[in-house]
């Protein structure tokens, strides 16, 4: 307790400022009091996790505290402290507008950093040191962007009674919410209340059901947030939160009440309200933000998110229908563009206010140019073609105003949600460079590696934010048969979850072969090592047992029936085995660390 003041200032310059000033200092209060202790003991639910220094002290609190700012809590949530009637906020100046612009640029570890160094003296090695323990993936990289920061503004006075006015969030003014808009909702809320009542009780019978959601006693609730229409321009983060609202129905009141009515009145099994995976079928969590309001096709249609979720409501002649969908953290590639209407001509997009072209691409034939796709207020002409289970597409190829990347081109994947899936590629490794990351899948190499692969992905549905080939590596295969591509196709959710595949992608466009399936996080950035096998047989007849494994590969061990070979993985990875003989052949792989692995599924 004594640190709490310290703690709180930790959280509040970790956490994102997009949010506003009251979000931050009741977030960065509700992170320090989850993290305090139980009884003397551990975290807060009394035991220490392993992740964290063993004194119990002000380094693990600490430690604790920036894990829970890093795991982004959800801002408006039941946590408390909670707050009406009132906004809290620390006051501005000059200097702090300064450096919040600049921690806006950063990433949240890199924020963290910064806040160890500048509130607790920390240098670098050390900052590094407390951000692993915080779970965070790239504490090098974070204190040393944290450091950089600290040295561009010269430093901050890291003593707990001194600190600068904008970020002592245990010392803040206090200001009244917005007491008209407060005066208004009570009244229509009573007057809603009586004439409810009324209904109820005198004509029940003489009132039906109205099929379009349009009924005058919806709870009314303030309307939905709209974005500057050129507030992307101004920021360091890019996602649907700062789309503008776009359509030719913005102001129709009575059409954006009903469809935040339907979105409040949200529950499971509600008639006309689908959930994809990711998400649930809920009201929103907090204020909501309009994206879109206008006709598409006859159709009257609102696009409307709360941070967590996107929520689509149509009105198309029957009943209504909303449909919900994972978004938090959508970012430029995975918040660039939104299925707004499926036809029978096709299915319009509405794409983010950044994509400065489009094109559509068929992903079955890489070498054929993109297809320009007009696009008119930021809606799309119809796509034909609708997706096909197991399959990648139809695939859109957007490009990225000079604004925000220069030569920026990357492609969407419709797998039947309000989100296309980024696709993406990661080429095989070069011995002479460190690991690839991947790479927007534009290139000749890539486009072919996914025709091959486009209906191998292990996951083609709604609720896939991204999906990644990774070719780990290349087999000149025997008898002078060409290069066998050995990939591992991984999806992600927006949820965080994934599953991967191993595919064998054999050369002359001959059939793919899906070697194994695996849940969890199989061929992510936290798990980069992988083996697979696969029985081929040549042109002449002869059987051969393939092994391949990733880059850290050291050791290849192979047990078929008759032979056993144990031996170091040879620089390309891959071994050949010739009549490895009928029966289940054993791979094993051994890193350069000793962890072992077998290959997936």
């Amino acid at each position: 307790m004594r640190h709490y003041r310290r703690l709180v200032c930790l959280a509040y310059l970790t956490l994102p400022a997009d949010r506003g000033r009251h979000a931050r200092v009741t977030a960065a209060h509700a992170a320090v009091q989850r993290s305090l202790p139980l009884l003397g003991g551990g975290g807060p639910t009394g035991a220490a996790e392993p992740t964290e220094p063993a004194d119990d002290g002000y380094p693990a609190a600490r430690v604790r505290v920036l894990r829970a700012a890093l795991r982004r809590p959800r801002f408006g949530g039941p946590a408390l402290p909670r707050v009406w009637g009132l906004r809290l906020f620390t006051p501005p100046g000059d200097p702090d507008a300064e450096l919040d612009a600049r921690l806006a640029e950063l990433t949240a570890e890199a924020r963290a950093g910064f806040a160890v160094q500048a509130l607790d003296g920390l240098d670098a090695p050390a900052a590094a040191e407390v951000l692993a323990w915080a779970g965070a993936e790239t504490p090098v990289a974070s204190a040393r962007a944290g450091a950089e920061l600290l040295a561009l503004i010269g430093g901050l006075d890291h003593v707990a009674g001194d600190l600068p006015p904008g970020y002592d969030a245990c010392s803040v003014h206090l200001r009244p919410g917005d007491l008209l808009r407060r005066r208004r909702r009570t009244v229509l809320l009573v007057a809603a209340t009586l004439a409810a009542a009324l209904t109820a009780t005198v004509v029940p019978a003489l009132n039906p059901p109205d099929t379009q959601g349009s009924s005058a006693l919806a709870t009314t609730a303030a309307p939905p947030e709209r974005r500057a229409d050129d507030l992307w321009r101004q920021t360091a983060r890019l996602g649907l939160g700062v789309w503008p609202a776009r359509g030719d129905r913005l102001d129709d009141a009575p059409l954006l009440e009903r469809a935040a009515a339907a979105w409040r009145r949200a529950a499971p099994g509600t008639p006309g309200v689908s959930a994809e995976p990711g998400s649930t079928a809920t009201g929103p969590a907090g204020s909501t933000q309009l994206l879109y309001a206008g006709r598409v096709d006859g159709a009257s249609t609102v696009l409307l998110t709360d941070g967590r979720s996107l929520a689509r409501y149509t009105e198309d002649g029957g009943a209504p229908a909303l449909a919900l969908g994972p978004a938090e953290d959508s970012d430029v590639t995975a918040g660039a563009a939104v299925a707004l209407h499926r036809g029978p001509g096709g299915t319009r997009y509405l794409l983010a206010p950044w994509v400065a072209a489009a094109a559509t691409r068929q992903l079955d034939r890489p070498d054929n140019a993109e297809r320009p796709l007009g696009v008119v207020a930021g809606v799309t002409d119809p796509v034909p073609g609708a997706p096909t289970a197991g399959c990648a597409g139809p695939v859109l190829q957007l490009r990225s105003d000079p604004v925000v990347a220069e030569q920026h081109a990357f492609l969407l994947a419709d797998l039947g949600g309000l989100t296309p899936a980024h696709l993406t590629w990661t080429p095989p490794p070069d011995p002479a460079a460190p690991a690839r990351p991947p790479r927007e899948a534009v290139g000749t190499q890539a486009l072919r590696r996914w025709a091959a692969g486009a209906c191998e992905v292990p996951e083609a549905r709604p609720g896939v934010r991204q999906l990644n080939l990774w070719e780990f590596a290349d087999q000149a295969l025997p008898q002078n048969a060409g290069e066998l591509a050995w990939v591992c196709l991984r999806a992600d959710h927006w949820d965080g979850s994934g599953s991967a595949a191993a595919v064998a992608l054999p050369p002359g466009g001959a059939r793919t072969v899906r070697l194994g399936r695996a849940e969890g996080r199989a061929c992510s950035r936290y798990a980069q090592d992988t083996v697979a096998q696969y029985r081929w047989r040549a042109p002449n007849g002869t059987e051969f047992l393939l092994v391949a494994a990733s880059r850290r590969i050291a050791r290849l061990t192979v047990t078929t029936a008759g032979r056993r070979v144990d031996q170091p993985a040879p620089a390309t990875r891959t071994l050949a085995l010739d009549n490895p003989g009928p029966g289940p052949a054993t791979v094993e792989a051994t890193t350069a660390t000793g962890a072992r692995l077998r290959p997936i599924g």
